[in-house]
């Protein structure tokens, strides 16, 4: 092979790559955007009702006191500011699962959260 075609060929395979991932940048849900901006606005809040009102019957057994010391760590992180944003969506056991990357204004470690939601009600939201 000559230089030229290599040359093109590597050209057509960039070109290809990069259409591919301009197909998968794509806008999260809107009904799961608002649940995972309210799931963290509660936490922010220190919020337990707020946080599992949306949920189904075992997301609501949430106890009080987890909540709360998962609130204590990051409520003052999410209240100096911060910003999420959809990475993607998943399937599993029946949810439909978003991840979401929480970055935070004060500088530290960004955080994924995931968010699994079926037939409207969340069952579950952790974030690590």
């Amino acid at each position: 092979m000559n230089i030229k075609l290599l040359r093109s060929v590597a050209l057509a395979a960039a070109i290809t790559i990069g259409g591919s991932v301009a197909l998968f940048a794509v806008e999260a849900p809107k009904e799961d955007a608002a649940m995972a901006a309210k799931l963290v606005t509660a936490i922010a809040k220190s919020d337990h009702q707020g946080f599992i009102a949306d949920g189904d019957a075992p997301f609501r057994q949430f106890k009080k006191q987890q909540f709360e010391a998962v609130s204590g760590q990051l409520a003052p992180k999410l209240q100096a500011g911060h910003e999420i944003s959809y990475l993607g969506e998943l399937k599993q056991k029946g949810f439909r699962v978003t991840l979401w990357k929480l970055s935070f204004k004060d500088g530290s470690d960004d955080a994924l959260a995931t968010l699994s939601v079926k037939a409207g009600k969340v069952g579950g939201f952790f974030i690590r």
